[in-house]
């Protein structure tokens, strides 16, 4: 088979419709924007330019990279902020040809600093209307419990967001992977699924396979985010494929936090091989260096990815994602479209 020249895979990428389901909305908190928010908040931050923010986006782990990103979110104040963070990514994501989002976000994050509850939520459920008016984006709201703080923590979280389950479609577990497997929230996600909400959670990015198993078989979970690490075991993809499991792979993100060292070792094409159902996603686009596209791009030049590989990762975000059926069907039936027409 012959391979596709980057230019056409470029091309075939910008038109596929694709849906992006790992993405940490105060992980798009672009320099500008943080200190934009930080000059209109009146907040001191150890920064006296755009250009030596962008500096301190430079890190090589996982901790050294939460550390400035809870330092940033402190410049995310009213809710106007939180609108306006929400509305920058929804501008990027359209430029990227996304037609369905499913955000996380982190209420422990902002209410552990003062920050009422409603007032990001409300900022970002507002975001997500106006982008869903002006792009046509439709999308879910997946909030995040912090894993390396307590469960209690997590519970407090849930209860308080219990006024606006209404507006939130699923929880999730970000945050410091190692030494906080997922069993550590067994109560928390029972509860959530009582409350029928859809369950995510990272497993397998740091952690050992082993974190995906609890994610699975205790929290439950409908969608693995990151997973890579389950390749390690081989009972456990068959299990993944077996179950038509949805992993969020973040190409990028595994690039900047040495999960990887060269996007070559990149796993998205030996899961297509395996049948996994894989997705690409940006997870923190700000702070790893690109957003959707630039994600899709990195890894198809990189492992030499077929035009009908590149279409089928375009699929897969629509199959794992939360939608009704029918609208899943109609986002894959235009994919369907390109990848005929392209041929």
């Amino acid at each position: 088979m012959t391979r596709p020249s980057n230019a056409r895979r470029s091309r075939l990428i910008q038109a596929l419709p694709k849906a992006e389901l790992h993405l940490h909305i105060e992980g798009s908190l672009e320099p500008e924007l943080m200190v934009a928010l930080a000059a209109r908040n009146g907040i001191d931050i150890p920064f006296a330019s755009v250009e030596e923010v962008r500096r301190a986006y430079a890190f090589s782990n996982l901790q050294d990279f939460l550390d400035i990103y809870y330092q940033g979110m402190g410049v995310l104040r009213v809710e106007r902020d939180f609108f306006d963070l929400t509305m920058a990514y929804l501008e990027r994501a359209n430029a990227d040809t996304v037609r369905h989002v499913e955000i996380f976000f982190d209420p422990q994050g902002h209410t552990g600093r003062g920050i009422a509850f409603g007032t990001a939520i409300g900022g970002i459920l507002r975001g997500l209307e106006e982008g869903k008016a002006r792009f046509g984006i439709s999308y879910r709201l997946i909030m995040c419990f912090l894993r390396h703080l307590d469960e209690e923590s997590a519970l407090a979280t849930l209860a308080e967001a219990e006024p606006w389950l209404d507006r939130i479609d699923g929880v999730g577990l970000d945050s410091s992977e190692r030494g906080h497997p997922p069993g550590k929230f067994a109560r928390v996600f029972a509860r959530a699924r009582e409350l029928g909400l859809k369950l995510v959670a990272h497993a397998g990015e740091e952690g050992p396979p082993g974190y995906v198993w609890e994610a699975l078989d205790i929290l439950k979970v409908d969608r693995i985010d990151h997973g890579n690490r389950a390749l390690e075991d081989r009972r456990l993809v068959e299990r993944i494929v077996a179950e038509k499991r949805t992993l969020t792979v973040c190409p990028l993100s595994n690039l900047k936090l040495c999960v990887i060292d060269a996007m070559g070792q990149s796993p998205v094409r030996h899961m297509l091989d395996l049948g996994i159902r894989v997705t690409i996603n940006s997870d923190d686009p700000a702070y790893f260096g690109g957003y959707v596209n630039a994600n899709f791009i990195a890894v198809a030049e990189a492992l030499d990815l077929s035009e009908d590989q590149i279409a089928t990762l375009a699929v897969n975000s629509f199959a794992g994602s939360f939608l009704p059926e029918a609208e899943k069907a109609e986002h894959i039936a235009a994919i369907e479209m390109i990848r005929n027409a392209s041929a």
